[in-house]
């Protein structure tokens, strides 16, 4: 069948069945992986799966616990994003005991970024961060602030884009104790660019409990800020990545004492998404949390995320991500299986609707499914630092499919089914690309066209 043929052929089925219209979404049943990954050489509280990050087709994931140089001296991992395949184990070369790398973690453009927030070279706990090339497992530089101290635990959040290095100091003392910083390099040089401080900072501000970058843009949260006049209801401030000048403060328009706003962050396609673990959803109750999404242009507050299911100390929001208009958040004190088993909720960030729930498979109490997360092309993964690896408490992550979560012919990835899904298909098809092999036995004909039209008229939960 050439393309012309199948240009008509699928335009007048369209017609027909009148998929023209956008498919509603329903909320369903809890999903569970694709794949678990773990480690063959995982110990109990490794904590493997305490940070993960996914890009460029890798999964990197931290181990904090890990004991190889040291008591909790810490390692990465790196994990082929499809089949699951561990690729390659990473250390510092300095590693020592209680280092605690893989605390945080980030890939972007061939380079991983680990956060150690236990090393001591500028005073006990002052911390660092470590650069590895994703492909060779090579250590490439080792990042430490030119006005480090001790306890300030650099690298207590990190983040990359685009060639610049973000790094968290949360307990840094520069405007009182435990107000906390945020610093820039460059990727290249390992050469330091700016030192972040926001305008208003105070002690115990936690000025860097999160941080995110991307299109020039930092996100750097603070969780225990005051500024909404309540304790600890937390903000989260913007700055040019290239000037390193505040431009916008984040607070949202239902904010309320302890809600821990800004514990986690994440930016992509203009814009930040932010967790509140602690916020006292409406109707739901203490500490059920919420997310939400902010255009990283104007600082507007665009979407609140709250899932129709949330309960008292689901801590919805402890982790966040977003990527190509699907948001992930983590729910870790959800006891669906079991008292801190945890989950993880799929939002359209165009929207601000529910997609889906997911769950692992095995989840058992206390697992805190959702420690961690990460999203990118289609791919959705979490981490469970308490989860059964290969023994029992190592920890373990878990990957599932944007279009396995109930949307098979939204070959965009934003969970919205229209002319893109059907143009995408129509050239998959055209260059016999196994993505428009619907029925999944190798030949291209029109057995895979009536599949994707179901599937297109079946619509996005």
């Amino acid at each position: 069948m050439n393309v012309l043929n199948l240009n008509r052929c699928v335009g007048l089925a369209l017609l027909s069945v009148g998929l023209w219209a956008i498919p509603s979404q329903v909320f369903g049943q809890p999903i569970n992986e694709d794949l678990k990954i773990f480690t063959d050489d995982g110990l109990a509280n490794d904590n493997i799966g305490a940070a993960v990050a996914i890009a460029d087709g890798l999964i990197v994931m931290g181990a904090t616990g890990n004991d190889e140089h040291g008591s909790n001296s810490g390692a990465v991992y790196v994990f082929d994003a499809v089949t699951g395949v561990q690729l390659m184990k990473l250390f510092a070369d300095d590693a020592a005991i209680s280092d605690n790398l893989g605390g945080s973690v980030s890939i972007d453009n061939g380079i991983i970024i680990a956060g150690a927030t236990g090393v001591d070279d500028l005073g006990s706990r002052s911390g660092a961060a470590y650069l590895f090339d994703a492909s060779t497992g090579e250590q490439l530089f080792k990042l430490i602030p030119n006005d480090g101290a001790a306890n300030d635990k650099f690298g207590s959040a990190v983040a990359i884009s685009n060639g610049i290095v973000a790094i968290a100091a949360v307990t840094d003392d520069d405007n009182g104790s435990n107000s906390g910083s945020a610093y820039l390099f460059d990727a290249s040089t390992g050469v330091q660019l700016f030192k972040l401080l926001p305008d208003d900072g105070i002690a115990a501000d936690a000025f860097g409990s999160s941080i995110a970058i991307s299109g020039g843009v930092v996100a750097v949260g603070s969780s225990l800020d005051d500024t909404t006049g309540a304790g600890q209801s937390g903000s989260v401030f913007l700055f040019d990545a290239i000037t390193g000048n505040q431009y916008a403060k984040l607070i949202p328009g239902n904010g309320g004492s302890g809600d821990e706003f800004g514990d986690s962050v994440s930016i992509a396609g203009g814009i930040v998404a932010v967790g509140a673990p602690a916020h006292d959803g409406d109707g739901i109750g203490a500490n059920s949390g919420s997310a939400y999404l902010f255009s990283a242009a104007s600082g507007f507050q665009l979407f609140e995320l709250t899932p129709i299911d949330g309960e008292i100390a689901d801590l919805l929001g402890r982790s966040i991500s977003i990527h190509n208009g699907i948001v992930a958040v983590g729910a870790i004190g959800d006891d669906d299986l079991g008292s801190g088993s945890g989950s993880a909720y799929l939002f359209n960030a165009n929207d601000g609707t529910p997609i889906s729930k997911l769950q692992a498979s095995d989840g058992l109490g206390s697992d805190v499914f959702g420690q961690s997360v990460g999203v990118h092309n289609g791919i959705v993964v979490v981490g469970a630092k308490q989860g059964d690896g290969n023994v029992i408490n190592s920890g373990a992550a878990y990957i599932f499919g944007i279009q396995q979560a109930g949307c098979l012919a939204d070959l965009s990835g934003d969970m919205i089914l229209n002319f893109f899904d059907i143009s995408a298909f129509l050239s998959a098809f055209a260059s016999n690309d196994p993505v428009a092999d619907f029925t999944n036995d190798g030949i291209y004909d029109f057995f895979d066209v009536s599949a994707f039209l179901s599937a297109f008229s079946a619509g996005c939960p």
